[in-house]
């Protein structure tokens, strides 16, 4: 079985699709969703740098953002879990989705509270900060791709797919460009830092979250009949299931925490073996996985002794993965999942340096924000347009590949900007080169993503999909600037290139 799309509507029905009032809210919350990541990645990069951060502790703040590679951990509680009072006023997907909106104000507001350089501690307290705008916004992710998948047919879900890109770019235009140039305006600059410039910027940010809240609150909660029984469970039943998410949580924190120690350890001992990033990236792989192995094995305990109720654990973990599986088969579901996995590793690997390279190339934050950031939109917005249109028209699975071929020779081209330092017309082609296809290949990968989705468990699958399609390449992502210091610019985007060929050849094996 192939997901594809399979109604195609006429041009017309196409055209007029525009206006429905359900692509306007998906436009606005595409922006919601697009808003908070920049302020922990390339946004966050500026503002560290510019305070005096290394470039090695600049690219591990990344990792800040692995809760939206994790967010499958989190996804069944708020499939399940009615928000108390919220619910009943506004449905269980809006009231998830202003909870969510309402903790990322929150966390770009204590972000903002915070001079990174200002004592020894204080670095420490924005790595909290950003952990928090990660995790609260990727739990807006979750409900925010229910929401798009529920609220419309398959044959809408390349059009949904296309206006959430462009409403997610431009919140990450309003995050990147705008807030550098306000950041600039107020005065902060490399050589000229300004804690109190990037203070009021992060504020702004914080105020232009309330767009998303009017859209949640405007927006109707989506009908859906689900083949799941919907069970009332009781307020205990509720208060055990929370408490063991909470202490599976909790277990895997304190084991990746305390085992920092060993893993350097252990680091330092291979090291003479092996490269020493080899070695830091197998070791902290190894340490990330044997956390998530004790935290499941802490569940299984809780389960087996009755401490919480078994029947929910099932109907929120294990059925949506079982049903996958049972849908498409062993071989075909691992091979989805492992196009899934590594689909968009060449794109996010280089876009974690990527500011931080255009400054150490030269470029000002003006021209960064203007050609990067706002005509690079204008590229993405197009490629996006494209992708929508030629996905109902070719398929899912040839729009896919030619994203991968885009991804991985687009990725060479930046190899030219190391050799021509400060030329703001190559940086130009390069950043339309680059937008373009990175605008088709998401759209496309956003309506496979939802083809692959059952709607009777559409926040938990949609949360593993989504999630695996980060964890790789933002945790390869967080040595990037480890690997630049000790390769060059150069090798680390040819690294980038090369890693987009097992890629294309994926692809084409499950196109077939």
């Amino acid at each position: 079985m192939s997901p594809n799309i399979d109604q195609k509507p006429s041009w017309h029905d196409t055209w007029k699709s525009w206006t429905r009032p359900k692509v306007l809210v998906m436009l606005v919350l595409g922006f919601s969703a697009g808003l908070p990541i920049l302020l922990i990645f390339s946004t966050l990069s500026v503002w560290l740098r510019e305070a005096g951060v290394s470039r090695s502790a600049v690219t591990f703040f990344s990792w800040a953002a692995l809760g939206y590679s994790f967010k499958f951990i989190w996804a069944p509680v708020i499939d399940l879990l009615p928000l108390p009072f919220l619910a009943n006023l506004l449905g269980k997907r809006r009231s998830w989705l202003l909870f969510a909106q309402c903790a990322i104000i929150g966390a770009i507001l204590w972000m903002a509270s915070v001079d990174p350089v200002a004592g020894e501690a204080s670095l420490s307290v924005m790595a909290c900060a950003a952990v928090l705008l990660g995790f609260s916004s990727a739990t807006q992710d979750i409900v925010i791709d229910a929401y798009r998948i529920e609220c419309d047919k398959d044959a809408m879900q390349a059009l949904l797919a296309s206006v959430y890109i462009a409403g997610y770019r431009i919140g990450m235009l309003v995050a990147g460009a705008g807030s550098l140039f306000l950041a600039s305006w107020l005065g902060t600059d490399v050589g000229n830092y300004s804690y109190s410039a990037w203070k009021i910027t992060y504020m702004a940010m914080a105020a232009t979250m309330l767009i998303g809240i009017c859209a949640t609150l405007c927006c109707s909660e989506p009908q859906v009949e689900r083949d799941l029984s919907q069970a009332q469970y009781t307020p205990l039943q509720y208060g055990r299931f929370i408490f063991l998410f909470l202490c599976t949580a909790g277990c895997f924190a304190i084991t990746f925490f305390y085992t920092a120690g060993i893993a350097l350890v252990v680091k330092e001992f291979f090291a003479p073996l092996v490269t020493h990033q080899l070695a830091s990236f197998v070791v902290e792989a190894l340490r990330l996985l044997g956390a998530l192995g004790i935290a499941l094995t802490l569940a299984k305990i809780f389960v087996c002794l009755g401490l919480v109720d078994s029947e929910m654990v099932e109907n929120s973990y294990v059925r949506p993965v079982r049903e996958f599986f049972d849908r498409f088969g062993g071989k075909t579901a691992l091979l989805l999942l492992a196009l899934v996995g590594c689909y968009r590793i060449s794109d996010i690997v280089l876009g974690v340096i990527s500011n931080v390279f255009y400054l150490d190339m030269g470029f000002s934050k003006n021209i960064i924000a203007g050609v990067t950031k706002t005509f690079g939109l204008g590229m993405t917005l197009l490629g996006g347009f494209l992708g929508g249109m030629l996905t109902v028209r070719y398929g899912v699975f040839r729009m896919l590949l030619l994203g991968a071929i885009l991804a991985a020779v687009t990725n060479v081209f930046f190899v030219f900007l190391v050799g021509a330092k400060g030329n703001i017309s190559m940086l130009t082609l390069v950043i339309a080169a680059d937008n373009l296809s990175a605008g088709l290949a998401a759209t496309a990968f956003v309506a496979f993503l939802s083809s692959l989705t059952n709607v009777s468990f559409t926040a938990v699958q949609y949360a593993i999909f989504s999630s695996m399609m980060t964890l790789l390449p933002k945790f390869v992502g967080g040595y990037s600037g480890t690997i630049v210091s000790n390769v060059g610019y150069e090798n680390f985007f040819m690294m980038t290139a090369s890693l987009g060929i097992p890629v294309i050849a994926l692809v084409w094996y499950c196109g077939r």
